[in-house]
């Protein structure tokens, strides 16, 4: 794949999975995210073969290549949950997501790692995150799963480094694990990328805990909340606590190309100012 920016946003996949290109060429992205299914619903009909190939010639016809495409799973699943009967239900639902993707013919999936709700310690919590990849991996090929950071809110796990390159640990196939780090969660998780030098050292610890071959993916959002909130509230680029300085020097990361750079900012009427304003960070 050229290394280059694939920049996008998280955009409506409503009246079937094919209007989801359609939504991100009329937004000049060349990157998106979607949800494959409702995703506050456990079941969802399968996907049909000419939604399927309707959906890969329109991103062809947008020039969007696969590897540029991040769906996020159900926010019903709780990957470390700690009742068994819906943990098994969890993992089931995860399954289906990662087999829908492997259907599609996409080669990451994106999604929470899972809380402890308080009932369970937060290693053996971890332990069962990194065992529903095993499961879901072994059922499928072709699909990383990728892991997303998260601002550690409530019983949240996976906001620190630490926790993520724990989860990866007991993940066996480390070829098909990856991250996702969401800006936003990131600075209420406490990690400063404020000015370009917190930017640099907090992409260096990351580098450093977990490892750059694993960061798949991104989320640029401002943050409504302060650092170390533990709150996540998304806010447009630059008119958050994060501030524009972080994504310029987020856009100047080398760890930055080639992989999708989605939008999950609060304003969609914006979102190809904010896309072309990345692209011309970018270059500067």
């Amino acid at each position: 794949m050229q290394q280059t920016h694939f920049i996008g946003a998280h955009v409506s996949a409503s009246g079937g999975i094919a209007n989801a290109p359609l939504n991100a060429a009329a937004i000049g992205a060349n990157a998106f995210a979607l949800f494959t299914k409702n995703q506050r619903r456990w079941q969802a009909k399968e996907l049909e073969t000419e939604q399927i190939e309707l959906f890969r010639q329109r991103c062809d016809e947008a020039s969007i290549p696969m590897e540029a495409i991040l769906p996020h799973d159900s926010y019903l699943i709780n990957l470390g949950h700690p009742d068994n009967e819906l943990l098994n239900k969890s993992r089931l639902a995860f399954i289906d997501e990662i087999k829908r993707c492997e259907q599609i013919g996409l080669s990451l999936l994106n999604f929470h790692p899972g809380s402890h709700l308080r009932k369970i310690p937060i290693d053996e919590c971890l332990a069962r995150i990194s065992e529903s990849i095993n499961l879901a991996l072994d059922c499928s090929s072709g699909v990383t799963a990728v892991i997303e950071n998260t601002a550690g809110q409530g019983s949240n796990l996976g906001h620190s480094f630490e926790q993520l390159a724990q989860i990866i640990d007991g993940v066996e196939d480390k070829s098909r694990v990856g991250i996702c780090i969401d800006t936003c969660h990131l600075f209420a998780a406490g990690y400063d990328i404020r000015t370009n030098e917190t930017c640099n050292q907090t992409f260096d610890l990351f580098d450093k805990v977990v490892g750059n071959q694993y960061l798949k993916a991104m989320h640029l959002n401002d943050s409504k909340t302060p650092l170390n909130s533990r709150v996540d509230r998304h806010q447009s680029l630059g008119q958050g606590e994060i501030g524009q300085q972080a994504f310029a020097s987020l856009m100047k990361l080398e760890v930055m190309q080639g992989i999708p750079l989605i939008l999950e900012t609060v304003q969609p009427e914006i979102w190809q100012e904010e896309i072309n304003w990345l692209r011309f960070l970018a270059k500067q």
